[in-house]
């Protein structure tokens, strides 16, 4: 699930029926929090137990599953809240040295935030090569800090476009295959009198961080194993610049919008109609549809095409969001949790669950691999068969990025300079060899050695 905003998450209430078991903490004296707060069903109270933090609505039911199926081993879970509020009780715990649980959900851009404090153990020793092949290339990147892997991929987010098939048929345009096209589509319906065609989204930079790797960049090089300390950033290269500075231009001219996304306000301009496309992940369907989007007027208007490409000759894939398990250093069992974290949803049943639920898109092959979720045929897209048609595609051509580990400041800065192009007073170009001096000063401040 994402670095997408965490409201784009549909959270489901986790009903308490009757009397749960609660159980051991796998992490034990000083690693693992108490179990106190347990609340799924211990299958086999005389096998080991390893705790686990994690917020997927459908969490429930794949431990369930998993403590069904497993004699070795039982999960203990809690939900301690989604995305920022879990990290915070993170965080106090490695503060702490101890309250961390044995496994732990987390964003792929936050592990090497997690990382670089020694709080998550790589696990790439610990069955890694059984399963290597369940995941693409892209996918272990993402989770991957240097050579070493920490943490196991399950959802993500290749991007794509979605468009209302109204307004484009309204005002005689197609799906754009590049960039340059869309601005032209843009100029074109907005000169006709018709909506926004987009939206500069300032509080959405993880959007444009994958625009800049789609056009070439490379925003951050990081290998703590073969360079201690060191990192190379490059956020106003050219390539950069003529991102920022394209979207810059469509703002200018009144091309797209700048409303923060994730809003009431956003939304509902979404559902009425205010913008012809929304560039966004794989989750959105299952986002817009609990937001409301879809129904009533703007019911069967929506499709997806490919992400518009920067150089058509050369198509690049990319991801806005995923999350993974890892193994945190305090557990008391690494390879148990390790375990753990390799097979929890990672079975049929709650692989299904997951994506028929819209609540993952996957990204273990069993199931992004299957006739039955390539040929599914979209309720939100008008039975479109997306998934075949573009998602599955983008998520196979995916060759990962490299996250940095101070990326919660990294998004802030640069959804400062997002804000300041909207409001004109600065250039992309501008905006880029800001960001620069910005988190390159900050690295600095952080003992790190820029290259």
């Amino acid at each position: 699930m994402k670095t997408k905003p965490l409201i784009a998450i549909t959270v489901a209430a986790i009903a308490l029926a009757g009397s749960l078991t609660a159980c051991s903490a796998g992490g034990g004296e000083g690693g693992g929090n108490k179990a106190a707060n347990c609340t799924n069903k211990i299958v086999d109270k005389s096998a080991p137990v390893v705790t686990m933090w994690a917020w997927y609505p459908n969490m429930q039911k794949v431990v369930d599953n998993f403590n069904n199926e497993h004699k070795d081993v039982q999960i203990c879970w809690t939900n301690v809240g989604q995305g920022g509020d879990e990290y915070d009780k993170f965080q106090t715990a490695i503060t702490a040295g101890s309250g961390a649980p044995d496994v732990v959900m987390v964003e792929a851009d936050r592990i090497p935030t997690f990382q670089v404090q020694k709080a998550l153990v790589d696990i790439s020793k610990y069955g890694y090569e059984d399963v290597k092949d369940d995941y693409s290339e892209g996918a272990w990147k993402d989770v991957s800090v240097g050579d070493s892997v920490y943490g196991v991929p399950v959802d993500g987010g290749p991007m794509a476009m979605i468009y209302r098939k109204d307004v484009f048929q309204k005002y005689g345009v197609t799906p754009p295959t590049t960039w340059a096209e869309y601005a032209a589509a843009a100029q074109k319906v907005r000169d006709a009198g018709g909506p926004l065609f987009g939206d500069l989204g300032a509080n959405v930079p993880a959007v444009f961080m994958a625009l800049l790797y789609q056009n070439g960049a490379k925003p951050f090089t990081y290998n703590p194993v073969e360079k201690a300390d060191t990192i190379g950033i490059k956020l106003n290269d050219d390539a950069s610049k003529e991102v920022l500075d394209y979207w810059a231009d469509l703002s200018k001219k009144g091309l797209v919008g700048k409303q923060d996304q994730f809003t009431p306000e956003y939304i509902s301009g979404v559902i009425g109609g205010d913008y012809a496309t929304y560039i966004s992940a794989a989750w959105a369907p299952g986002y817009l549809t609990g937001a409301g989007v879809g129904e009533g007027a703007d019911a069967k208007v929506w499709a997806v095409a490919p992400l518009p490409q920067w150089d058509s000759a050369n198509p690049v894939s990319v991801n806005w969001g995923g999350s993974a398990f890892s193994v945190t250093s305090q557990a008391k069992d690494p390879k148990l949790a390790a375990k753990v974290a390799f097979g929890v949803y990672a079975d049929d049943a709650s692989l299904n669950d997951g994506w028929k639920n819209q609540v993952i898109f996957p990204l273990n092959q069993k199931a992004l691999g299957s006739s039955e979720f390539v040929d599914y045929k979209v309720p939100f897209f008008d039975g479109q068969e997306a998934n075949k048609e573009v998602y599955v595609p983008a998520a196979k051509a995916y060759a990962g990025m490299t996250y940095t580990p101070f990326g919660q400041y990294y998004y802030d800065a640069f959804t400062k300079q997002l804000s300041a192009i909207n409001e004109g007073s600065v250039t992309g170009s501008q905006a880029a060899d800001k960001l620069q001096d910005e988190i390159v000063k900050y690295a600095k401040e952080q003992g790190f050695t820029v290259e």
